[in-house]
């Protein structure tokens, strides 16, 4: 499959499936397609890496394979694991039947028995080596997981393939599309970096994040939209546990509409503040720090 045929292909792509790209990801996002190579995304949270993922999916049409990490991920949550309690019932079974024949239970044919396609339970790395269609492979936050998870994926972005000990190793009819996530906060190993494209997304600028909000909420007022982009600028320049994501600026846009508020003055950053800032301590230096209303674009 070509993912896409060039870098514009991308872009037009993506953009049709309303993710505004810049030349650097549409360019990113044809060659981890061409060269079919996993594409790590590293960046603050909120500025588009998974939605970056999703947008490949839509455009291309491929089914979106997830894997969640976080603490703790191990093997059995991002591979495969044994279904145990099925397995142990077929052993019960066949001891039942064995245990009056002569010679008594051949473990040797029972372990073959158990260990089978009807007893293995794919996670979201084997369920993407394993699919025949198009599929897009994303390995989200992926610094939340153990250093030792690393290790697993190996195997998986090198030769996109899963060795099971029991049945051999599994090898991909066809590649995905593989998106790795980063917010970076964790170095990643350079085995994982070196098989792997690499693209660094920051906020975007005020321009384009106004065609954002231009784009994804339908009667937003330019006036509003860029009033919004500057409030939401000066925000990331505090000091803040968690700066507003795009996303954010989006719901902040469509609560402005839903609120039916044209102008975002004093009184409409404060009374709305809750939904770009969910921590008091933000929203209490935002208050103090920011003067509301004095240098929004389109005041008076």
């Amino acid at each position: 499959m070509t993912w896409f045929d060039s870098p514009a292909d991308a872009a037009t792509r993506l953009t049709a499936t309303g993710y505004l790209t810049d030349h650097a990801t549409a360019t990113t996002a044809f060659l981890a397609g061409a060269l079919e190579k996993p594409l790590l995304l590293e960046g603050p949270a909120g500025v588009g890496k998974t939605e970056l993922a999703k947008a490949v999916s839509r455009a291309t049409g491929a089914e979106l394979v997830r894997l969640q990490c976080y603490e703790g991920l191990d093997e059995a949550r991002a591979l495969y694991e044994w279904n145990y309690k099925k397995q142990l019932l077929r052993i019960q079974a066949q001891s039942g039947s064995q245990s009056g024949a002569a010679g008594g239970v051949d473990w040797s044919a029972t372990h073959d028995d158990i260990f089978t396609e009807e007893f293995l339970l794919t996670r979201p790395l084997l369920t993407a080596i394993r699919r025949e269609e198009p599929t897009v492979l994303l390995i989200d936050e992926v610094d939340k997981t153990d250093i030792e998870v690393e290790g697993l994926l190996l195997e998986v972005l090198s030769d996109f393939q899963v060795t099971i000990p029991e049945l051999g190793t599994v090898a991909a009819a066809r590649r995905p599309f593989v998106v790795l996530t980063s917010n970076a906060s964790r170095e990643l190993s350079e085995a994982v970096k070196r098989r792997c494209l690499y693209l660094h997304l920051d906020y975007p600028d005020a321009v384009r994040e106004r065609d954002i909000l231009l784009s994804q909420v339908p009667g937003i007022d330019d006036k509003v939209a860029e009033q919004v982009v500057h409030v939401v600028g000066r925000l990331r320049e505090i000091d803040l546990k968690k700066a507003p994501s795009i996303a954010e600026s989006v719901d902040w846009a469509r609560t402005l509409i839903a609120l039916e508020i044209r102008d975002l003055d004093d009184t409409a950053i404060t009374d709305t503040l809750g939904v770009v800032l969910k921590h008091a301590s933000d929203h209490e230096r935002a208050v103090k720090e920011l003067k509301l209303g004095r240098t929004l674009p389109g005041k008076r």
